[in-house]
């Protein structure tokens, strides 16, 4: 019984979302059948058909039309459409009236199916948050629901399920498909103290998460209210036609009245003639093609780029987009991996390298600091035969470690722990070369002195230097800001061929760059992960964060490239690129159409069906072409 009544809602909803087009297909087909009954002879039943044909295709337009009214104070294109239906009716036209609210209804569900089509990858994102979870507790487990987690609980997660919350793995190793997040769909490695999301989805292996955000707040629902609220943000385009409706609606029914009434005198038309010729024109001259130009190609893109990674806060935003002339990026996380790599180890010639490294590698691997890791994970992979071996570590924060190792003291840090002297005039000044190639240098030091500088640097993300030069092909101007020094500034901007970087600079100076980019070239971005960056972002035209950076910057940001990959910002151009081009298309054919329905109609070339076929057409075809978008 329950499943029977389920099944009934479901098929219930089904209908509910269909509803409109549902609507127009019965008027079509009453239309139809109308139109049979009157070929011989117009009758009672042919009527009364007709009239059913207008309720039904007519009925979900004229109540937003009138409630738009009240609610706004303005005339709309609905009211004129249903007055124009009317007025053919009145003057003996039915057929061409109901077919007028048949094709007017037809535009209406194939604009409502885009905004479904929209709020469907919604709610397909919202359905791939598990609703339970596999709690541990006292070594057990125990199922229960994702929002009596709190931060800090163990979960279990097996193969195939979908992780619930956002975490850190605790243990074991898989691969986990990120595609929901981040729209690649190659599976991800993951081992202990990888980060894993909610809404991803757990390869292979058995593993244990700890829970670092609440279900409410993790960074898939932060995805499902940006594509929610993106859809409510209209561009400026859309602002103006909607402005611009109200005052154009009053025109044509001025128009209309003239039409009525000057003619007979002016022309000699009779008086049929004229109020014929004034419910063509009320057709014709309707703007629905017009009013349906931008919002269905926008809603297709901002549809189209939650589909691949790329969400954006509001059409706005993506109209915007595709007039940036300069484009300013954070180094760190962003230009950059984030992630130090070690390029050099040198060593001082009477010491062993293998034994030196393996003595190191005790000392670091008890670190948690990001140079400590990236040393321990070079020396992992470099060096054979590592043994783990037990060494009490004392740490000296901000500068370095020491510990006793075989018998004597060594010291690991910056130059300022081991002897800023010695440390610079180690080999023969090796240290000034390095800095100059924007690298972090680690010393190692012995009973005898320096033993071993190793050299580390954050490498660029692949594929920077043809997205720059993507960029540049496109006439964007770009910048670097970074708040590193300016020797590891000039480096990496070598490296990544920007045009111009500044280095050594706190949010405010941020800020006051992206102000002078605003002047220069009229409209920038910003792009960046860190909570320093979130001002800049905020100043800028647009501002773009990275996905896996923090909340502030993906608060802030207009637009999210959800996987860590900056070549997402040309697919992102290229898109906005596309709509825009979209929408002057539509506006231009739309503006094309009336023009020339309107003269046809003043030289009483075209009747009252090709008026309606004409005007009905060319809004199902603006649409259509907005629905491109929607493929990837």
């Amino acid at each position: 019984m329950e499943a029977k009544m389920f099944h009934n809602t479901e098929l219930f909803q089904g209908l509910k979302q269909h509803v409109e087009m549902i609507a127009a297909i019965v008027s079509g087909v009453l239309i139809f059948f109308a139109w049979l009954l009157s070929i011989d002879d117009f009758n009672i039943i042919s009527t009364i058909l007709f009239i059913f044909a207008f309720v039904i295709g007519g009925f979900a337009k004229a109540k937003e039309g009138i409630e738009e009214t009240i609610r706004e104070g303005k005339l709309n294109v609905e009211l004129l459409m249903v007055f124009a239906a009317i007025g053919s009716a009145i003057i003996g036209h039915w057929l061409e009236g109901a077919i007028l609210i048949f094709i007017f209804a037809l535009s209406g569900a194939l604009e409502t199916y885009t905004m479904n089509k929209t709020n469907k990858e919604i709610s397909s994102l919202m359905e791939l948050q598990p609703e339970e979870a596999l709690l541990l507790v006292d070594g057990r487990e125990e199922k229960v629901h994702v929002s009596t987690l709190s931060i800090g609980d163990l979960i279990i997660v097996k193969p195939g399920d979908r992780i619930p919350v956002d975490g850190q793995l605790i243990n074991g190793h898989t691969t986990v498909d990120e595609s929901a997040i981040t729209g690649e769909s190659i599976p991800v490695e993951k081992e202990p103290g990888s980060e894993v999301y909610a809404g991803t989805v757990n390869v292979n292996g058995s593993i244990t998460v700890r829970v670092t955000k609440k279900a409410s707040e993790t960074l898939f629902q932060k995805i499902i209210e940006l594509v929610q609220n993106a859809q409510s943000e209209k561009s400026p385009s859309q602002q103006f036609i909607e402005k611009f409706e109200g005052t154009y609606v009053k025109g044509v029914l001025i128009a209309v009245a003239v039409l009525m009434f000057a003619p007979p005198f002016l022309l000699g038309w009779s008086f049929q003639e004229a109020f014929y010729r004034s419910m063509v024109f009320m057709v014709v001259a309707s703007p629905c093609a017009l009013v349906a130009s931008i919002m269905p190609a926008t809603l297709s893109a901002i549809s189209n780029g939650a589909r691949n990674g790329i969400l954006f806060k509001g059409g706005v935003h993506l109209e915007r987009l595709n007039k940036i002339r300069a484009v300013a990026f954070d180094k760190t996380g962003t230009l950059t991996k984030g992630e130090p790599i070690v390029t050099d180890v040198i060593v001082r010639p009477d010491i062993e390298k293998t034994e030196l490294l393996q003595a190191v590698y005790n000392i670091e691997r008890q670190s948690s600091h990001p140079l400590a890791k990236a040393i321990t994970a070079y020396i992992q992979e470099n060096v054979k035969g590592l043994k783990d071996e037990w060494v009490s570590v004392d740490e000296h924060s901000g500068f370095g470690v020491s510990a006793s190792w075989n018998g004597q003291k060594i010291f690991v840090g910056k130059a300022a722990f081991v002897g800023k002297e010695e440390a610079e005039q180690f080999q023969n000044s090796v240290s000034k070369k390095l800095y100059k190639q924007g690298k972090t240098v680690v010393y190692v030091k012995d009973e005898k002195g320096i033993a071993a500088s190793i050299a580390l640097k954050d490498v660029l993300r692949p594929d920077m230097k043809n997205l720059m030069d993507e960029l540049k092909s496109k006439g964007i101007y770009t910048v670097m800001l970074t708040g590193d020094t300016k020797a590891s500034a000039e480096a990496i901007a070598k490296e990544a061929s920007v045009d111009e970087f500044h280095g050594e600079c706190l949010p405010e100076s941020k800020v006051d760059r992206i102000k002078q980019l605003n002047k220069q070239f009229g409209v920038t971005a910003m792009i960046g992960d860190g909570i320093n960056d979130a001002p800049a972002l905020k100043t800028a035209s647009v501002g773009i964060a990275m996905g896996e950076g923090t909340d502030v910057a993906l608060e802030t940001a207009d637009v999210v490239l959800m996987k860590n990959d900056l070549t997402k910002l040309i697919k992102a151009i290229e898109l906005s690129q596309k709509m825009n081009k979209i929408v002057k298309q539509n506006i231009a054919f739309s503006l094309s159409v009336i023009a020339l329905l309107i003269c046809a109609n003043f030289l009483q070339v075209i009747d009252l069906p090709f008026g309606v076929i004409g005007h009905e057409g060319s809004t199902i075809l603006v649409i259509l072409n907005g629905l491109r978008l929607l493929r990837s």
